[in-house]
């Protein structure tokens, strides 16, 4: 049975950014065993690095896949990192690439980006500046008849393409991984998950081993168990959340792989089928 959303009541409004350049405050990144690094992080276009792609083994900290967009202003921007959903469709407004569109495939917090897919021929066309215009969509999304999961950044269409299911009073839904909360880092206890995510940490090789951490792609829909993410992110015991692994591995203590929250039970109303497919890339690219 298809689930009953919402979605014909929730609004989809533009949002716009644009494609951020890469930053760096420090000459080096410091690794948590104490050694010194220089290679690149956030922002920009990223050729070679995708949705669907490994997270592990890259020569970086906190790659992005595909297009980091940005707003300078900080209301505004706040506004697009609110609003935009993983799997809203983007376009491109300006420049060479203009009338190219892509989706949204994640939040990542502290640096406030929001990450688009494009294929690989855009990827070409797109410099530094362009704007990129979001259909936001998804904020506010829930089932009908079923307040037990509350829904955020989640466009409505990728919901039905997930095509998770309702059975004895729980949602069944699908995931690669199941990951405990002990071993969520960077970003637990903020206050709000509507924008953001929060870092797997793989400082610990027998932690990596023992949750198969190194086969993390980008867009893989996680399970994290004893988790809350209602009204941001802490520990609650049988509590369950979902999300979707944003960015790439890290080198930096306490970080890892990112995770935007697309679900989350206080009261552990979801239960995690494993599914080598549950990946955005599967759903919205075939």
């Amino acid at each position: 049975m298809k689930l009953k959303t919402n979605k014909v009541n929730l609004p989809c409004i533009s949002v716009m950014g644009e494609v951020a350049p890469p930053k760096r405050r420090f000459p080096y990144t410091i690794d948590y065993k104490g050694e010194p690094k220089v290679f690149p992080g956030t922002g920009g276009i990223i050729y070679n690095i995708k949705v669907g792609d490994r997270v592990f083994g890259w020569v970086g900290d906190h790659l992005e896949p595909g297009v980091s967009i940005k707003v300078k202003d900080e209301d505004e921007n706040r506004a697009l990192n609110t609003y935009a959903c993983i799997g809203n469709s983007a376009k491109v407004i300006s420049g060479e690439a203009k009338g190219e569109k892509g989706f949204v495939t994640g939040k990542h917090g502290g640096i406030e980006h929001i990450l688009v897919y494009f294929p690989e021929e855009v990827l070409e066309k797109l410099a530094i500046g362009d704007k990129i215009q979001i259909k936001a969509i998804g904020q506010g999304l829930a089932i009908e008849d079923f307040p037990w999961v509350k829904f955020y950044n989640l466009d409505p269409d990728l919901l039905a393409r997930i095509d998770p299911v309702i059975k004895n009073g729980f949602l069944y839904f699908p995931v690669t991984h199941t990951l405990p909360p002990e071993i969520m880092g960077s970003g637990l206890g903020g206050a709000t998950t509507s924008t953001g995510d929060y870092d797997i940490t793989t400082q610990d090789e027998g932690m990596i081993k023992k949750w198969r951490l190194d086969e993390l792609r980008f867009g893989d829909i996680v399970c994290l168990q004893d988790t809350d993410n209602t009204y941001g992110r802490c520990l609650r015991k049988g509590a369950v959340s979902i999300g979707v692994v944003v960015h790439a591995n890290c080198v930096i203590a306490g970080h890892g792989p990112g995770v935007t929250t697309i679900a989350t039970s206080s009261r552990g109303r979801i239960k995690p089928i494993l599914n080598k497919k549950a990946n955005i890339a599967h759903y919205l690219l075939g």
